[in-house]
């Protein structure tokens, strides 16, 4: 009884990959022909973000304080206030900054495209799509995909400078440090690579965000009850896929 559930979960998420890859395929096949959804993807962009950056500035703001804070007050010696610029940047721009701008922006980003386009699929908006001649991945999903491909990096630099800022203020209230010694010292830790490696992980935290937002979407069954399964089922799904693809860019950037 075991075995067969276990092959069942395996069956189920092999056919998910598959439907997924189609769904891909079908959003680059059709997403680049005229007509362009301008109109649709502008309004994603103001949706998912520019509605998005003041959880982003709010929540990177205080990370960088208590990576401060944690910096400051959590070494035996002094090193710890002494490079404490050091060691907020770094942190915010190669992990933290593109981390916690996903977590955040891919749950509120994921729920609210399942439950979007889920809500059409159960009021038969979808099917209607597919009779006047469109296709549902140009008009619904491309539009996203994009929209978050071109936010997600733009916010996930927004995060870094508040990060870095709110280690300043920690920096400046509470240990005492002056601004051109915090200012150097995140001058001499950034480099282009870290920076643009964060920017990167955006990317495709990005794409796998809303590719699994619409999927999860297009796939609702049973009214406003499956929208809601759906939902949860896309955030945690976005969420874990973050962490997993996380892992895997660190190590791909640290051997680049």
């Amino acid at each position: 009884m075991m075995d067969r559930t276990f092959f069942e979960k395996i069956k189920n998420a092999a056919r998910e990959v598959g439907e997924i890859t189609f769904l891909l395929r079908d959003t680059v096949k059709y997403g680049v022909r005229r007509p362009y959804e301008i109109r649709s993807l502008l309004t994603q962009l103001y949706e998912i973000g520019v509605q998005s950056v003041f959880i982003v500035v709010l929540s990177s703001f205080f990370v960088g304080m208590v990576m401060a804070v944690q910096l400051a007050y959590s070494e035996a010696n002094f090193a710890g206030r002494v490079m404490v610029g050091i060691g907020v940047s770094v942190a915010i721009t190669k992990e933290f900054g593109p981390l916690i701008t996903a977590l955040l922006v891919g749950g509120r980003v994921s729920a609210g495209i399942t439950s979007v386009i889920g809500s059409m699929r159960v009021t038969e908006q979808v099917d209607a799509i597919r009779l006047l001649g469109a296709s549902p991945a140009k008009k619904l999903v491309f539009p996203r995909i994009g929209a978050t491909l071109i936010m997600l990096p733009l916010l996930t630099a927004v995060a870094d400078f508040m990060g870095i800022f709110g280690g300043l203020v920690v920096a400046l209230l509470d240990i005492k440090m002056t601004f051109l010694t915090y200012y150097y010292q995140v001058i001499r830790a950034v480099t282009f690579t870290d920076f643009f490696g964060g920017i990167l992980k955006a990317l495709f935290f990005g794409f796998f965000i809303s590719l699994i937002g619409c999927y999860h979407g297009l796939k609702v069954e049973g009214g406003a009850e499956g929208v809601g399964q759906a939902t949860t089922k896309s955030v945690v799904a976005s969420s874990v896929s973050i962490m997993i693809l996380d892992y895997f860019l660190t190590k791909l950037l640290l051997i680049l």
